[in-house]
């Protein structure tokens, strides 16, 4: 009976209903439109990505303007008149590290030859504050605390600066540990002492004579004051010997001059040297060292008194000699300063 009632509602309502084809038409004209639309957008997306990839790629890739070309390098002009090196050896690391050999190396306008002056490093001068005094050698600690040995050699290169009056054009710092190895890589720097040095710090002893070191003793000998006639000041005398006995070595076996072997040379070295070059190359810096080096340097010392109050063991310019050495120093008359003060030469080799 249910069943019976519901197929007649049906066929009624059935008639009611409007065709199917004219809704399903319309059905698929609407989804049409809706994928006409997703399409153009996509498109239009597309169409969007592709032009900032060609601009982008346009911007980046694309030729501009040509860059000018860079400027032709302009030859080092060669130094003229005298120069003055400023070379540096500073004991153990640390944060009172000092200079305790201080050797201002003048190469005269005529490069004829070099003078090694070395400076006391317990000279009384002005500290770089310009409120107190001390000793030269503690100008390198103040400003080298923190380990770096360039603002340690550039407040000892302003002291020496003020002291003689002189412009310091170039330098060099070599730590004891790097002094080794240079000194290991050349095969060893001759030194010739005129009175037996013994080491407090390892009992060897350095006979009088013409000697050949290896960089552990060439170490040891630098370090040596202690027991020694005039203390410091023979210990700069000993640093300008063994200067000059490793000016003496690299020259005899063409270093100076020859790029590929200095390259080496530095490299070897290592961390412990650092070099002012100022306002030249370094190869041009040492051409003229080697033309100057080619006939045997003379070693001198700054011209001192001790002060009367030697128990803190300051030392100062002599009044009646200093002010005429510097002079000399400063007008490029230091040969004849040295014909005319021959007792304040140092003697390098054995007569």
């Amino acid at each position: 009976m249910i069943e019976d009632e519901l197929r007649a509602a049906f066929a009624r309502h059935e008639e009611l209903a409007p065709p199917t084809g004219p809704v399903r038409a319309a059905i698929d004209r609407a989804v049409t439109r809706g994928r006409r639309r997703r399409r153009r957008v996509r498109l239009a997306g597309t169409a969007l990505s592709v032009a900032a990839t060609a601009l982008v790629g346009f911007t980046v890739v694309a030729p501009g303007p040509p860059a000018p070309a860079p400027p032709a390098a302009r030859p080092t002009p060669t130094p003229e008149g005298a120069m003055n090196v400023l070379l540096l050896g500073v004991d153990q690391a640390g944060p009172d590290r000092r200079a305790d050999s201080i050797l201002l190396v003048h190469v005269p306008a005529d490069r004829s030859r070099l003078y090694l002056v070395s400076i006391p490093r317990d000279l009384l001068v002005p500290m770089p504050d310009g409120t107190s005094t001390g000793k030269i050698n503690a100008t390198f600690s103040r400003a080298a605390a923190s380990g770096d040995l360039a603002a340690g050699y550039r407040a000892t290169r302003q002291a020496v600066g003020r002291l003689t009056g002189v412009r310091v054009d170039a330098g060099a710092v070599l730590t004891y540990a790097a002094t080794r190895e240079l000194t290991d890589a050349v095969g060893g720097v001759p030194v010739c002492l005129p009175a037996p040095v013994r080491s407090v710090h390892t009992e060897r002893r350095f006979p009088t004579g013409c000697q050949r070191l290896d960089g552990a003793q060439a170490v040891d000998l630098l370090r040596q004051r202690y027991g020694l006639r005039e203390g410091g000041l023979d210990r700069d005398r000993n640093a300008t010997r063994y200067a000059a006995g490793l000016l003496r070595q690299v020259r005899e076996r063409g270093t100076l001059t020859d790029p590929a072997r200095l390259g080496r040379l530095v490299g070897e070295i290592g961390p412990g040297l650092t070099v002012d070059t100022g306002g030249t190359t370094l190869p041009l810096l040492l051409s003229l060292v080697a033309r100057a080096a080619a006939a045997e340097p003379v070693a001198l010392g700054l011209p001192i008194r001790y002060d009367d109050w030697t128990d803190r063991g300051f030392v100062q310019p002599d009044p009646t000699l200093a002010p005429g050495f510097l002079e000399a120093l400063r007008a490029d008359r230091v040969a004849g300063w040295t014909a005319a003060h021959p007792d304040h030469v140092t003697p390098l080799r054995q007569r």
